[in-house]
C-alpha cells in the first residue's frame, strides 16, 4: 500500500527563540512541536517569526527565513546590501550582523565542528578561539569590504546579470554587488545585456591589471560582442563538454603572492580575497619552518602557490612534488615553477598518484584539498610518510575536523590552528592547521 505524501510546510510561520549558530550560515531553533528549524537571517538569542522555505511534516528538520524580528540581538544591524534578506540574493549569510559578531559566530562554528567531529577543544587544537580578519577588512558596522575578485553572475531570461537566491536556481537581478572587488565592479557586468548567456564570470587579478570575462552560453546561443571600458580577455565555456576556449586576449591572468607571479589560466582557481594567497602562504610557512634540503609534498597544488613558496625555502638541495588533478592547472604550475629543477608536478587525483610515486618518506607536507576534504585513505597514506610537520589548509571546518580525527588515528596531533575570515559577510572561513607526530619529544 502506497504511503500518503507528507504535507509540505513551505510558507508556514512559527514564532521561535533562536538558539546557537550552525555550520552553513544559519541558526538553530525549534517549533512548538519540537521540530528543528535551520533559520537564516537570524542571530542567536533573538525572537523571530520564521517562515518555512523547505520541508514537510515529519522531516528531520526544516529550513526557514526570519521574516520578522520581534526581539533583536545587540549584534544586529540593517543589512547594507539592498539585495540581501529573505528570499533575495543567497551570496551573503551575515549582512545583518556586525563585523565582529560575524567573526565570533564563525569561531563558534569552527569550535563546534572540532569538538563534535574530532573531539578537540580549541586549546587542544592550539587555537585561541579568534577568527582573524584579512588585512584591510577592519571596517565599521554598516560598511562592506569589497574583496571578491572573482564573481560568477547568473543571467535572467531577459539577459540581466544577477546572483542566485539561496538554494535556488532563481536569479536575483542586481545593479551592484557590494562585496565585489573594485576591479570587478569597474567591468560593469550588471549594466550590460547578456541575453543567451547562462552565466558570466568576472575576474580581476590582484597581481596585475589583468581582467577576464568567462562566458557560458545557453545551447545554441551566439556570444555577445564584449566591449568594456578597459582591456579585458574573454573566454567561452563549451556547453557540450565544459572545455574553455579563448575568444579574445590572453587565456590567463597574472596573480602575485609571496613575491612571485603566477599564471592562472582559463578561469582556473585562485583565492578570491586579494590578501588571501599571501596570508595563507605566510601561515603555512610559519607553521612548517622549511629547512634547506627538505623533501616536501604539495597536494591539490593548483597552479603551484605553496610549491613555489616551498621551493624558495628548501633550496637547490631540497625537492618538491606537487600533485593536481586539473590539466590546465598542472600546465600553469609547471610554467610558474619552471625555474626550479627540483620541483615536479604530477597530474591526477592525489589518492591515485601518491601511491604510484614510490615515495616512502618526506619531511614536510602541504595539503589544500577541495571542500570535501582529503578523506581517510589519503590521510592514512600521508601519516605513514613520517613528515616532520604537515600543513592542512581547509575551506570547510567540518571536512577539516573529520580529517584531523583520521590524522590522530595515524599518529599525528594538531600543533596550532589559525582561522581567517577571508570571506566577509558569508559563513565561510579558511583554516590552517599545523600537525606534528604525537610522539614528538617523548
Amino acid at each position: 500500500m502506497q504511503a500518503e505524501p507528507r504535507k509540505s510546510l513551505v510558507g508556514e510561520e512559527y514564532e521561535v527563540e533562536i538558539g546557537p549558530v550552525a555550520h552553513g550560515g544559519h541558526c538553530i531553533a525549534r517549533t512548538s512541536q519540537g521540530q528543528v528549524l535551520f533559520v537564516r537571517h537570524a542571530l542567536p538569542g533573538e525572537r523571530v517569526v520564521a517562515r518555512v522555505t523547505e520541508g514537510e511534516e515529519g522531516a528531520r528538520f526544516l529550513r526557514a527565513d526570519a521574516v520578522t524580528v520581534l526581539e533583536a540581538s545587540k549584534d544586529r544591524i540593517d543589512a547594507p546590501c539592498p539585495f540581501a534578506g529573505p528570499g533575495r540574493c543567497g551570496g551573503c549569510d551575515w549582512q545583518h550582523a556586525k563585523p565582529g559578531a560575524q567573526r565570533r559566530l564563525k569561531g563558534e562554528v569552527v569550535a563546534e565542528q572540532l569538538q563534535r567531529l574530532a573531539g578537540l577543544t580549541p586549546e587542544e587544537a592550539g587555537w585561541d578561539g579568534t577568527v582573524m580578519p584579512a588585512e584591510g577588512d577592519k571596517v565599521p558596522a554598516g560598511q562592506v569590504p569589497s574583496w571578491r575578485t572573482r564573481v560568477q553572475y547568473a543571467v535572467t531570461a531577459d539577459g540581466r546579470a544577477g546572483l542566485r537566491r539561496h538554494r535556488s536556481h532563481e536569479v536575483e537581478p542586481i545593479d551592484h554587488c557590494l562585496i565585489a572587488a573594485e576591479g570587478v565592479s569597474e567591468l560593469g557586468i550588471e549594466k550590460r545585456d547578456w541575453t543567451g548567456m547562462d552565466s558570466v564570470e568576472a575576474i580581476a587579478a590582484t597581481g596585475s591589471q589583468d581582467r577576464q570575462v568567462v562566458l557560458t552560453p545557453k545551447p545554441g546561443a551566439r556570444l555577445p560582442l564584449v566591449e568594456l571600458d578597459r582591456p579585458v580577455s574573454v573566454l567561452r565555456i563549451d556547453e557540450r563538454n565544459g572545455q574553455v576556449h579563448r575568444v579574445h586576449g590572453r587565456p590567463f591572468v597574472r596573480e602575485r603572492a609571496d613575491g612571485r607571479t603566477y599564471r592562472v589560466g582559463n578561469g582556473g582557481f585562485w583565492q578570491v580575497h586579494p590578501k588571501a594567497a599571501d596570508t595563507l602562504v605566510t601561515a603555512v610557512m610559519q607553521g612548517l619552518l622549511p629547512r634547506k634540503g627538505d623533501m616536501a609534498l604539495d597536494l591539490y597544488c593548483g597552479v603551484g602557490l605553496f610549491a613555489g613558496a616551498l621551493a624558495d625555502r628548501v633550496g637547490e638541495q631540497g625537492a618538491v612534488l606537487g600533485i593536481e588533478s586539473g590539466k590546465r592547472a598542472v600546465e600553469d604550475a609547471r610554467h610558474n615553477l619552471a625555474e626550479f629543477p627540483r620541483v615536479r608536478i604530477e597530474q591526477g587525483k592525489v589518492e591515485s598518484v601518491l601511491p604510484r610515486t614510490g615515495i616512502t618518506e618526506v619531511d614536510l607536507v602541504v595539503l589544500d584539498p577541495p571542500r570535501a576534504g582529503a578523506g581517510r585513505k589519503t590521510v592514512a597514506h600521508l601519516s605513514s610518510l613520517g613528515a616532520r610537520r604537515i600543513a592542512y589548509v581547509a575551506c570547510d571546518p567540518a571536512a577539516l575536523a573529520r580529517d584531523l580525527a583520521y590524522f590522530r588515528d595515524g599518529g599525528y596531533k594538531v600543533r596550532t590552528l589559525r582561522v581567517f575570515d577571508l570571506f566577509p559577510m558569508t559563513h565561510h572561513v579558511e583554516c590552517v592547521a599545523i600537525l606534528e607526530p604525537a610522539t614528538k619529544g617523548l
